[in-house]
């Protein structure tokens, strides 16, 4: 049961990473601060932009399967 969302709890949990790194809530890779002010500066504006949408897929695409699966979740 749990193994047919499987693609979109990965989905998911990749939308929460991208909104939460993008938004600063989690550290950019690298110890550097001035390479993670780089970092933040060429990937963190795409990052916002892509979690959220990433979030609000999954969230179709489960509610879609779930719906013509019969509505059992």
């Amino acid at each position: 049961m749990l193994a047919t969302y499987i693609d979109e709890i990965i989905m998911f949990c990749v939308g929460v990473w991208a909104t939460a790194t993008g938004f600063g809530y989690l550290p950019m890779p690298g110890k550097d601060p001035l390479a993670q002010q780089q970092w933040r500066a060429r990937f963190g504006t795409m990052l916002k932009w892509i979690g959220p949408a990433l979030l609000v897929i999954s969230v179709v695409l489960a509610v879609s399967k779930n719906a013509s699966a019969g509505g059992d979740i």
